[in-house]
Protein backbone atom coordinates (compact mmCIF):
# COMPACT_ATOMS: atom_id res chain seq x y z
CA UNK A 1 0.00 0.00 0.00
CA UNK A 2 1.24 3.48 -0.47
CA UNK A 3 -0.17 7.06 0.29
CA UNK A 4 -1.27 9.41 -2.55
CA UNK A 5 0.39 13.03 -3.48
CA UNK A 6 -2.78 14.65 -2.54
CA UNK A 7 -3.86 12.24 0.50
CA UNK A 8 -0.14 10.87 2.13
CA UNK A 9 -1.59 9.31 4.84
CA UNK A 10 -3.99 7.00 2.31
CA UNK A 11 -3.14 3.89 4.22
CA UNK A 12 -4.41 5.35 7.09
CA UNK A 13 -7.71 6.11 5.67
CA UNK A 14 -7.84 2.78 3.97
CA UNK A 15 -7.75 0.88 7.29
CA UNK A 16 -9.85 3.05 8.84
CA UNK A 17 -12.55 2.83 6.33
CA UNK A 18 -11.88 -0.97 5.82
CA UNK A 19 -13.06 -0.71 9.64
CA UNK A 20 -15.92 1.00 8.75
CA UNK A 21 -17.50 -1.13 5.97
CA UNK A 22 -16.78 -4.17 7.72
CA UNK A 23 -18.94 -3.24 10.72
CA UNK A 24 -16.32 -2.27 13.16
CA UNK A 25 -16.31 0.94 15.06
CA UNK A 26 -13.63 3.93 14.51
CA UNK A 27 -14.56 5.74 17.32
CA UNK A 28 -16.80 8.47 14.74
CA UNK A 29 -18.54 8.58 11.98
CA UNK A 30 -16.94 8.17 8.51
CA UNK A 31 -16.25 11.94 7.76
CA UNK A 32 -15.69 12.96 4.36
CA UNK A 33 -14.25 16.63 5.14
CA UNK A 34 -12.79 18.97 2.30
CA UNK A 35 -11.49 22.52 2.46
CA UNK A 36 -9.95 24.98 -0.07
CA UNK A 37 -6.23 25.05 -0.29
CA UNK A 38 -4.72 28.46 0.12
CA UNK A 39 -2.13 27.37 -3.11
CA UNK A 40 -2.29 24.63 -5.20
CA UNK A 41 -0.95 21.35 -3.92
CA UNK A 42 0.91 21.08 -7.75
CA UNK A 43 1.22 23.36 -10.30
CA UNK A 44 -1.01 21.95 -13.34
CA UNK A 45 -1.54 24.87 -16.02
CA UNK A 46 -5.07 24.26 -17.34
CA UNK A 47 -5.77 24.80 -21.83
CA UNK A 48 -8.02 27.86 -23.05
CA UNK A 49 -11.75 27.02 -22.84
CA UNK A 50 -12.79 26.03 -26.11
CA UNK A 51 -15.61 27.54 -27.87
CA UNK A 52 -19.06 26.06 -26.25
CA UNK A 53 -18.25 24.06 -23.63
CA UNK A 54 -20.64 24.38 -21.60
CA UNK A 55 -20.30 21.46 -19.05
CA UNK A 56 -17.91 19.25 -16.88
CA UNK A 57 -18.97 16.42 -18.24
CA UNK A 58 -18.42 17.57 -22.29
CA UNK A 59 -17.33 15.10 -24.68
CA UNK A 60 -16.04 17.63 -26.96
CA UNK A 61 -12.59 18.43 -26.67
CA UNK A 62 -10.47 15.12 -24.85
CA UNK A 63 -7.32 17.40 -23.99
CA UNK A 64 -9.63 20.04 -22.61
CA UNK A 65 -11.76 17.17 -20.39
CA UNK A 66 -8.86 15.76 -19.53
CA UNK A 67 -7.04 19.00 -18.24
CA UNK A 68 -9.65 19.78 -16.37
CA UNK A 69 -9.68 16.37 -14.80
CA UNK A 70 -6.40 16.50 -13.66
CA UNK A 71 -6.58 19.81 -12.17
CA UNK A 72 -9.79 18.91 -10.36
CA UNK A 73 -8.41 17.73 -7.12
CA UNK A 74 -5.47 20.35 -6.39
CA UNK A 75 -7.04 23.04 -4.57
CA UNK A 76 -8.63 20.67 -2.30
CA UNK A 77 -7.90 19.28 1.25
CA UNK A 78 -9.11 16.06 1.52
CA UNK A 79 -9.23 15.41 5.15
CA UNK A 80 -10.61 13.02 7.87
CA UNK A 81 -11.86 10.17 5.47
CA UNK A 82 -12.39 11.91 2.27
CA UNK A 83 -10.38 10.56 -0.46
CA UNK A 84 -9.20 12.47 -3.68
CA UNK A 85 -10.84 10.76 -6.85
CA UNK A 86 -11.58 12.16 -10.01
CA UNK A 87 -14.73 10.30 -12.44
CA UNK A 88 -14.28 9.53 -15.79
CA UNK A 89 -17.94 10.24 -16.24
CA UNK A 90 -20.04 11.34 -19.36
CA UNK A 91 -22.72 12.15 -17.02
CA UNK A 92 -25.40 10.37 -14.85
CA UNK A 93 -26.53 6.95 -16.19
CA UNK A 94 -23.76 6.54 -18.55
CA UNK A 95 -25.02 3.32 -19.13
CA UNK A 96 -28.03 4.64 -21.06
CA UNK A 97 -25.23 6.36 -23.35
CA UNK A 98 -23.18 3.08 -24.17
CA UNK A 99 -26.10 1.64 -24.76
CA UNK A 100 -27.85 3.65 -27.15
CA UNK A 101 -28.83 6.97 -26.18
CA UNK A 102 -27.07 9.99 -27.01
CA UNK A 103 -26.35 12.49 -24.91
CA UNK A 104 -27.39 16.33 -25.37
CA UNK A 105 -25.04 19.03 -23.24
CA UNK A 106 -25.99 22.14 -21.61
CA UNK A 107 -24.93 24.86 -19.64
CA UNK A 108 -23.43 22.51 -16.13
CA UNK A 109 -25.60 19.86 -17.04
CA UNK A 110 -26.49 16.95 -19.84
CA UNK A 111 -29.53 15.06 -20.35
CA UNK A 112 -30.38 11.83 -22.21
CA UNK A 113 -31.98 11.75 -25.49
CA UNK A 114 -34.56 8.31 -25.49
CA UNK A 115 -33.56 5.20 -27.79
CA UNK A 116 -36.50 2.91 -27.59
CA UNK A 117 -39.08 3.72 -30.45
CA UNK A 118 -40.09 -0.37 -30.95
CA UNK A 119 -39.50 -1.68 -27.36
CA UNK A 120 -40.47 -5.39 -28.78
CA UNK A 121 -37.57 -4.89 -31.97
CA UNK A 122 -34.88 -3.08 -29.29
CA UNK A 123 -31.82 -4.71 -28.53
CA UNK A 124 -29.86 -4.16 -25.92
CA UNK A 125 -25.66 -5.69 -26.31
CA UNK A 126 -22.57 -4.42 -25.81
CA UNK A 127 -21.56 -2.14 -28.14
CA UNK A 128 -17.51 -2.16 -28.06
CA UNK A 129 -17.19 0.51 -30.43
CA UNK A 130 -19.57 2.94 -28.86
CA UNK A 131 -18.45 6.48 -28.90
CA UNK A 132 -19.11 7.32 -25.15
CA UNK A 133 -17.82 3.82 -24.03
CA UNK A 134 -14.70 4.55 -26.04
CA UNK A 135 -14.13 7.91 -24.75
CA UNK A 136 -14.44 6.33 -21.05
CA UNK A 137 -11.70 3.88 -21.64
CA UNK A 138 -9.22 6.44 -23.18
CA UNK A 139 -10.04 9.19 -20.14
CA UNK A 140 -9.58 6.55 -17.63
CA UNK A 141 -6.31 5.19 -19.12
CA UNK A 142 -5.06 8.89 -19.28
CA UNK A 143 -6.06 9.64 -15.61
CA UNK A 144 -4.45 6.65 -14.58
CA UNK A 145 -1.14 7.27 -16.34
CA UNK A 146 -1.19 10.84 -15.18
CA UNK A 147 -2.86 10.68 -12.02
CA UNK A 148 -0.63 7.67 -10.63
CA UNK A 149 0.54 8.57 -6.79
CA UNK A 150 -2.05 11.20 -7.05
CA UNK A 151 -5.73 10.59 -6.87
CA UNK A 152 -7.77 7.43 -7.36
CA UNK A 153 -10.59 7.34 -9.90
CA UNK A 154 -14.07 6.85 -9.06
CA UNK A 155 -16.63 5.21 -11.39
CA UNK A 156 -18.78 6.19 -13.80
CA UNK A 157 -22.43 7.04 -12.68
CA UNK A 158 -23.51 4.41 -14.61
CA UNK A 159 -27.03 3.68 -13.02
CA UNK A 160 -29.12 0.68 -13.87
CA UNK A 161 -32.55 -0.83 -13.76
CA UNK A 162 -35.66 1.51 -14.32
CA UNK A 163 -33.93 5.00 -14.69
CA UNK A 164 -31.54 3.74 -16.86
CA UNK A 165 -34.44 2.16 -19.18
CA UNK A 166 -36.40 5.48 -18.36
CA UNK A 167 -33.66 7.14 -20.26
CA UNK A 168 -33.18 5.13 -23.03
CA UNK A 169 -37.15 4.83 -23.48
CA UNK A 170 -38.51 8.06 -21.93
CA UNK A 171 -40.09 8.36 -18.81
CA UNK A 172 -43.51 8.52 -19.33
CA UNK A 173 -43.38 5.54 -22.18
CA UNK A 174 -41.81 3.63 -19.58
CA UNK A 175 -44.51 4.53 -17.19
CA UNK A 176 -46.86 3.09 -19.23
CA UNK A 177 -44.74 0.15 -20.26
CA UNK A 178 -44.80 -0.85 -16.56
CA UNK A 179 -48.94 -0.85 -16.76
CA UNK A 180 -48.98 -2.24 -20.68
CA UNK A 181 -45.89 -4.52 -21.40
CA UNK A 182 -44.68 -5.38 -18.03
CA UNK A 183 -43.17 -8.72 -19.18
CA UNK A 184 -40.94 -7.07 -21.63
CA UNK A 185 -39.94 -4.43 -18.79
CA UNK A 186 -38.65 -7.25 -16.97
CA UNK A 187 -36.98 -8.65 -19.91
CA UNK A 188 -34.90 -5.46 -20.52
CA UNK A 189 -33.92 -5.22 -17.05
CA UNK A 190 -32.76 -8.33 -17.09
CA UNK A 191 -30.49 -7.04 -19.78
CA UNK A 192 -29.59 -4.05 -18.03
CA UNK A 193 -28.36 -6.19 -15.07
CA UNK A 194 -26.12 -8.49 -17.35
CA UNK A 195 -24.78 -5.43 -19.40
CA UNK A 196 -24.55 -3.05 -16.10
CA UNK A 197 -21.60 -6.29 -14.97
CA UNK A 198 -20.15 -6.39 -18.69
CA UNK A 199 -19.30 -2.75 -18.12
CA UNK A 200 -18.85 -2.60 -14.50
CA UNK A 201 -16.07 -5.83 -14.35
CA UNK A 202 -13.55 -4.08 -17.39
CA UNK A 203 -14.20 -0.46 -14.90
CA UNK A 204 -13.55 -2.25 -11.85
CA UNK A 205 -10.47 -4.29 -13.59
CA UNK A 206 -8.82 -0.93 -14.57
CA UNK A 207 -9.52 1.56 -11.41
CA UNK A 208 -8.91 -0.67 -8.60
CA UNK A 209 -5.96 0.48 -6.18
CA UNK A 210 -3.65 -1.69 -4.94
CA UNK A 211 -5.53 -3.08 -2.34
CA UNK A 212 -8.33 -4.23 -4.78
CA UNK A 213 -10.08 -0.89 -2.96
CA UNK A 214 -12.64 1.10 -5.32
CA UNK A 215 -14.58 4.67 -5.43
CA UNK A 216 -17.92 5.73 -5.87
CA UNK A 217 -18.35 8.64 -3.70
CA UNK A 218 -16.40 6.93 -0.45
CA UNK A 219 -13.72 4.38 -1.04
CA UNK A 220 -14.52 0.79 0.04
CA UNK A 221 -12.64 -2.32 0.20
CA UNK A 222 -13.59 -3.75 -3.04
CA UNK A 223 -16.46 -3.51 -5.24
CA UNK A 224 -18.50 -0.77 -4.69
CA UNK A 225 -21.50 1.22 -6.50
CA UNK A 226 -24.11 3.27 -5.66
CA UNK A 227 -27.51 2.22 -6.57
CA UNK A 228 -31.10 4.59 -7.26
CA UNK A 229 -34.01 4.22 -8.82
CA UNK A 230 -35.55 7.73 -8.47
CA UNK A 231 -38.32 6.88 -11.11
CA UNK A 232 -39.66 5.70 -7.52
CA UNK A 233 -41.40 8.45 -6.73
CA UNK A 234 -43.81 8.04 -8.99
CA UNK A 235 -44.90 4.55 -8.67
CA UNK A 236 -46.16 2.72 -5.89
CA UNK A 237 -44.64 0.34 -3.58
CA UNK A 238 -46.11 -2.49 -4.87
CA UNK A 239 -44.95 -1.67 -7.95
CA UNK A 240 -41.12 -0.64 -6.78
CA UNK A 241 -41.39 -4.16 -4.87
CA UNK A 242 -42.25 -6.19 -8.45
CA UNK A 243 -39.79 -4.38 -10.65
CA UNK A 244 -37.04 -2.67 -8.88
CA UNK A 245 -36.29 -4.81 -5.65
CA UNK A 246 -35.40 -7.65 -7.29
CA UNK A 247 -33.00 -5.93 -10.07
CA UNK A 248 -31.14 -4.09 -6.43
CA UNK A 249 -30.99 -7.81 -4.60
CA UNK A 250 -29.15 -9.19 -7.28
CA UNK A 251 -27.11 -6.13 -7.75
CA UNK A 252 -26.28 -5.63 -3.81
CA UNK A 253 -25.42 -9.61 -4.40
CA UNK A 254 -23.11 -9.45 -6.59
CA UNK A 255 -21.03 -6.31 -5.32
CA UNK A 256 -19.11 -6.28 -2.29
CA UNK A 257 -20.10 -2.64 -0.77
CA UNK A 258 -23.14 -0.68 -1.92
CA UNK A 259 -24.99 2.58 -1.50
CA UNK A 260 -28.51 3.59 -2.47
CA UNK A 261 -28.69 6.88 -3.45
CA UNK A 262 -33.05 7.64 -2.29
CA UNK A 263 -33.91 10.68 -3.85
CA UNK A 264 -37.02 12.91 -2.48
CA UNK A 265 -40.14 12.80 -0.65
CA UNK A 266 -41.97 11.28 -3.28
CA UNK A 267 -39.51 7.61 -2.68
CA UNK A 268 -40.50 7.85 1.49
CA UNK A 269 -42.91 4.97 0.90
CA UNK A 270 -40.43 2.64 -0.46
CA UNK A 271 -37.85 2.18 2.89
CA UNK A 272 -39.54 -1.08 4.28
CA UNK A 273 -38.30 -2.58 0.88
CA UNK A 274 -34.93 -0.88 1.04
CA UNK A 275 -34.53 -2.25 4.23
CA UNK A 276 -35.26 -5.70 3.61
CA UNK A 277 -32.65 -6.15 1.30
CA UNK A 278 -29.76 -7.88 3.32
CA UNK A 279 -26.99 -7.07 1.38
CA UNK A 280 -27.23 -3.15 1.02
CA UNK A 281 -24.82 -1.54 3.43
CA UNK A 282 -26.01 2.34 3.44
CA UNK A 283 -28.90 4.59 2.39
CA UNK A 284 -28.04 7.99 1.11
CA UNK A 285 -31.02 10.27 1.95
CA UNK A 286 -31.27 13.40 -0.51
CA UNK A 287 -34.40 15.74 0.78
CA UNK A 288 -34.74 17.37 -3.15
CA UNK A 289 -34.79 20.71 -3.44
CA UNK A 290 -37.54 23.19 -1.55
CA UNK A 291 -37.50 21.36 1.64
CA UNK A 292 -35.48 20.80 4.32
CA UNK A 293 -32.25 19.56 4.33
CA UNK A 294 -30.60 15.96 5.65
CA UNK A 295 -29.43 17.10 8.96
CA UNK A 296 -32.94 18.30 9.69
CA UNK A 297 -34.85 16.60 12.86
CA UNK A 298 -37.81 15.97 10.34
CA UNK A 299 -35.44 12.98 8.81
CA UNK A 300 -34.15 11.82 12.04
CA UNK A 301 -36.80 8.98 12.51
CA UNK A 302 -36.03 7.70 9.21
CA UNK A 303 -32.37 7.41 10.10
CA UNK A 304 -33.42 5.89 13.56
CA UNK A 305 -34.98 3.25 11.13
CA UNK A 306 -32.35 2.77 9.11
CA UNK A 307 -29.34 2.25 11.74
CA UNK A 308 -31.68 0.15 13.62
CA UNK A 309 -32.15 -2.26 10.25
CA UNK A 310 -28.21 -2.42 10.70
CA UNK A 311 -27.56 -0.42 7.63
CA UNK A 312 -25.42 2.73 7.42
CA UNK A 313 -26.82 6.34 6.45
CA UNK A 314 -25.39 8.67 4.17
CA UNK A 315 -25.53 12.34 4.40
CA UNK A 316 -24.55 15.56 3.31
CA UNK A 317 -25.01 18.67 4.56
CA UNK A 318 -23.23 22.28 6.09
CA UNK A 319 -22.20 23.76 9.83
CA UNK A 320 -20.82 22.42 13.00
CA UNK A 321 -23.81 23.36 15.01
CA UNK A 322 -26.15 20.45 12.57
CA UNK A 323 -23.33 17.89 13.63
CA UNK A 324 -23.89 18.56 17.13
CA UNK A 325 -27.46 18.69 17.15
CA UNK A 326 -26.89 15.14 15.42
CA UNK A 327 -24.57 13.70 18.03
CA UNK A 328 -27.12 14.68 20.72
CA UNK A 329 -29.45 12.89 18.56
CA UNK A 330 -28.06 10.19 17.50
CA UNK A 331 -24.78 9.77 20.39
CA UNK A 332 -23.05 6.47 19.88
CA UNK A 333 -25.64 5.94 16.46
CA UNK A 334 -23.68 8.56 14.76
CA UNK A 335 -20.92 6.42 13.98
CA UNK A 336 -22.81 4.31 11.48
CA UNK A 337 -23.51 7.62 9.86
CA UNK A 338 -21.48 8.41 6.54
CA UNK A 339 -21.31 12.30 6.77
CA UNK A 340 -20.10 14.68 3.46
CA UNK A 341 -19.53 18.49 4.76
CA UNK A 342 -17.38 20.93 2.97
CA UNK A 343 -15.57 23.65 5.45
CA UNK A 344 -14.68 27.32 3.97
CA UNK A 345 -11.34 27.45 5.50
CA UNK A 346 -9.13 24.86 6.72
CA UNK A 347 -9.44 26.28 10.50
CA UNK A 348 -13.03 25.21 10.55
CA UNK A 349 -12.11 22.28 9.67
CA UNK A 350 -10.65 21.24 12.39
CA UNK A 351 -12.98 22.55 14.43
CA UNK A 352 -15.54 19.92 12.61
CA UNK A 353 -12.61 17.30 13.28
CA UNK A 354 -12.28 18.18 16.80
CA UNK A 355 -16.06 17.99 17.13
CA UNK A 356 -16.39 13.95 16.62
CA UNK A 357 -12.29 13.22 17.94
CA UNK A 358 -10.91 12.71 14.06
Amino acid sequence: MSGLLYRPDMDEVRERLRTWWDGGEIGRPFLQLTAPREKPVEDIPGLPKPQGWVTHYSTMDFDYRLSNDLRRCINTHYLADAVPAVPPCMGPNSLALYLGSRGVEAPGTVWFEPCIEEPEEFEFAYEPDNFYWDFTLRLTNELLKEGKGKFLLEFPDLIEGLDTLGAMRGTQKLLMDLAERPDWVQRALRRITDLYFRYYDVLYDLMRDEVGGSHFWAWAPGRIAKLQCDISAMISPTMFGEFMVPVLREMCERLSYTLYHWDGPGALGHLDHLLSIPDLDVIQWTPGAGVEDCAHKRWWPLYHRIIEAGKGVFIGFGGLDKLKALQREFGAGLNRFLIRMGAGSLPEAEQIMRAVGA
